[in-house]
């Protein structure tokens, strides 16, 4: 019974999804005026972890309303419990929330990313693990290896630009703004998940690929370490 009951919930779950989906499109080129570019890198079926820079708190809401896939992003529970705006955003694009300030919970959500890329899903995370303070592209934190490597998953790298014109540091609401997304080819990793080396070598070439696609000027040190700029706030 619990079985039958799994399968209705996850049903019910996903039309919601694609009902809420239908109503926002409208208002993202409305808002956004998005130009989406490599959608065609996107695989009509199976799994892909997209791998994106992150500028906004609108970027895990962005893939989610323009592909034509399911895709579920990782978010920090931030996200939920701020800004109604960016919790709206949020449970709009399915996002998938986590602490980023418990190992345990991050692991938690690298396996539930895992059940998801093994049952052929979309999967979306930002390798930066927050927001850009300035605009510049940080190292990556290597969850997206661990998937990467653990689930045979190609990795397509995403950059995004103008998110932060739409919600700026420090902004209750979204601003008109012109965003451009642009998803680069698939790629594939082979190695030992559980292989630290391995692990950073396959974050930094993802990072790599991200950067050659935005333009962004790249930092080799973390994001969490700096402090936002709050001069386009």
């Amino acid at each position: 019974m619990s079985g039958r009951t799994d399968t209705i919930a996850s049903w019910s779950a996903k039309l919601l999804y694609h009902v809420v989906k239908f109503a926002a499109v409208p208002l993202t080129h409305a808002m956004c005026r998005p130009h989406l570019s490599g959608a065609a890198h996107v695989p009509r079926t199976g799994p892909a972890i997209l791998a994106a820079n992150h500028l906004s708190v609108i970027d895990s809401f962005l893939l989610p309303a323009l592909l034509p896939r399911h895709v579920t992003f990782a978010a920090k529970n931030e996200y939920f419990s701020g800004n109604p705006v960016s919790s709206w955003f949020m449970r709009l694009g399915g996002s998938l929330p986590t602490d980023r300030e418990s190992a345990r919970a991050a692991q938690e959500m690298l396996d539930a990313a895992a059940g998801l890329l093994e049952r052929g899903e979309l999967f979306g995370i930002h390798p930066e693990g927050t927001r850009s303070p300035d605009g510049r592209l940080y190292r990556g934190k290597v969850g997206v290896a661990w998937l990467a490597l653990k689930t045979g998953a190609p990795v397509l790298p995403v950059a995004l630009s103008g998110t932060d014109k739409v919600m700026p540091f420090g902004a209750r609401v979204p601003r008109p703004a012109t965003v451009g997304i642009r998803i680069g080819e698939p790629l594939r990793f082979d190695g030992d998940h559980r292989d630290a080396r391995e692990r950073r070598r396959v974050t930094d070439e993802v990072m790599a690929a991200i950067q050659r696609l935005s333009g962004q000027e790249y930092v080799p040190e973390y994001a969490s370490g700096h402090k936002p700029s709050h001069g386009t706030s």
